[in-house]
């Protein structure tokens, strides 16, 4: 049997604690036997405080890390040292240290900040909520982290995104480790969707900088107003006086990205709220948001989200 042992840090967040044993303790196989042993621990076997109001009883030390087949690490508000310097405290150093080699190590949401600071990153790929993938990136230089995706499987390093997502890769977990049947019946028996690939993208809203006297943020602000229009990067260079080669590389200079881009971008974030918040056709909205046609946005949310108009609107529109 596939023994999970999960280390629960000082200030760990309650809900991701218990996603391994809600999900790995509900895979069964055919004759009904419990696949895995999920066991918690703490540094030293005390009692963990935790992120809500109230303390955990913990009997078992991490010694019981050397023994098991997956350490699944969740998330503390108390990482703080280690997000600001890249340093474990002497405890923890010593609790990974003496994992197996071979040993499957995943890290739900920032958790991916100790598995960083223990060198489990360098040079593969992972990722984190995505409010921290940058602090993360500066952190482990030689990692790619990718701040737009559910979870990442790098073979026996594994990393999520925030919260839920780490619902989503313990399920992969046991999809890999047994199928899609058995991680199926997990997912019917917890009530929760059988599979978002972990390519799918966080859904991040990203701000637009307030309007000001100078740069180009007069120009989006003004181009704002007009996304359903046929707007081009000529347009907006013409509207803040310069060349459209000037604007374009001031514009890079300001937002990291191209005016193409960035109107693609606005025109999407457009049509994600028209989703959300209208029953509109899938044309119409299309239309209002200044992308175009239906398959053009169905493309441009793909790529973006993982899934299609329909489905977006079915997580996050209005009931």
């Amino acid at each position: 049997m596939h023994h999970v042992g999960v280390l629960a840090l000082d200030g760990v967040f309650p809900f991701e604690l218990g996603i391994p044993a809600r999900i790995f303790g509900a895979a069964r196989d055919e004759a009904g036997a419990p696949l895995y042993t999920v066991t918690t621990c703490g540094l030293d076997g005390g009692p963990v405080r935790s992120a809500a109001d109230f303390d955990l009883a913990v009997s078992r030390d991490a010694g019981l890390l050397a023994a098991v087949d997956t350490v699944v690490i969740p998330p503390s508000d108390s990482l703080g040292d280690i997000r600001e310097h890249g340093t474990l405290p002497e405890a923890l150093r010593a609790a990974l240290a003496g994992i197996r080699p071979g040993t499957r190590i995943v890290g739900i949401c920032t958790a991916s900040y100790v598995l960083a600071a223990a060198g489990l990153l360098d040079g593969r790929r992972a990722t984190t909520h995505w409010r921290e993938a940058d602090r993360l990136q500066r952190m482990s230089t030689t990692a790619r982290i990718d701040p737009d995706v559910l979870f990442v499987d790098d073979g026996d390093v594994l990393t999520s995104a925030g919260v839920a997502a780490g619902i989503d890769l313990c399920l992969h977990l046991v999809r890999r480790d047994h199928g899609s049947r058995v991680a199926n019946e997990v997912a019917r028996s917890c009530i929760v969707p059988p599979w978002r690939e972990g390519g799918q993208a966080q859904y991040i809203r990203r701000p637009v900088p307030e309007p000001s006297a100078t740069g180009t943020a007069v120009t989006q602000a003004w181009a704002l107003d007009r996304l359903a229009e046929p707007l081009s990067v000529a347009d907006l260079a013409a509207h803040a006086h310069t060349s459209v080669r000037s604007f374009a590389r001031r514009f890079r200079e300001e937002t990291g990205t191209t005016p193409a881009q960035w109107l693609t971008g606005q025109r999407l974030d457009l049509a994600r709220h028209y989703l959300e918040t209208t029953d509109w056709p899938v044309p119409l909205v299309a239309q209002r948001s200044g992308l175009g046609t239906g398959a053009s946005l169905r493309k441009h949310l793909h790529d973006a989200t993982g899934v299609s108009p329909q489905a977006y609107r079915k997580t996050f529109g209005p009931s």
